[in-house]
Parts: structure tokens; sequence; C-alpha cells
């Protein structure tokens, strides 16, 4: 069961396409939260046209494909599925990576 709070915003082409990416993990849970208005005001968001309203996002995911991984390892498999949108302006995630096992400590 994939599962997203209500306080996420998941509308824009780019939000959309990351939770649509991150389904080949099979993720148990799920959060992806857009956290680029505070980021809109950075230089260097400016300068590359961040107001799209889509370059930070915060990610919360559990799921099995995590298992065995170290941190870093997780997060290159997200950065991996994830490689178009970064070369499209998505400048920044905020990662929490988890086993099912994890989550129920």
């Amino acid at each position: 069961m994939v599962t997203s709070p209500s306080n996420t915003d998941e509308t824009g082409p780019i939000a959309i396409s990351i939770r649509r990416k991150l389904t080949a993990l099979e993720p148990s849970e799920i959060a992806i939260v857009n956290d680029s208005w505070q980021h809109r005001h950075h230089a260097a968001m400016r300068a590359q046209g961040g107001n799209n309203g889509e370059t930070h996002f915060s990610i919360h995911i559990v799921s099995d494909a995590f298992q065995g991984k170290t941190t870093i390892q997780r997060h290159r498999m997200i950065y991996d599925l994830l490689v178009e949108e970064l070369q499209q302006g998505l400048h920044s995630l905020s990662l929490k990576t988890k086993t099912p096992a994890e989550i129920q400590k």
C-alpha cells in the first residue's frame, strides 16, 4: 500500500514524475513534499529560472529494496531513477530511506 500524508504537494509534473519513477522500488510507504518555496530566493534558483516551483523535495520512502543497502547506496538508487529530473532542474532531494523492518523497530 502506497500512502502519502495530506500535506504533500504532488500536483506538478516533476512531483508526479518522481512518484511514478519511485514506484519501481515497490514502496510500502512514500511521501513526497515540495519544499521549493523555501528556496525560491536563492541565487542559484533564480539563475536557473527556478520559478517553476519544483526544484527541492523531501522524500520519505519505505521499501524492501533497501534491505542490506547502506544509506549512500539507497540514495544512489533514488538518484539513478531520477536522473532525467535532475538534468531538467530538480536541484535538491532530502531523503529518508527505510526498510519496513527499520520502521517497526
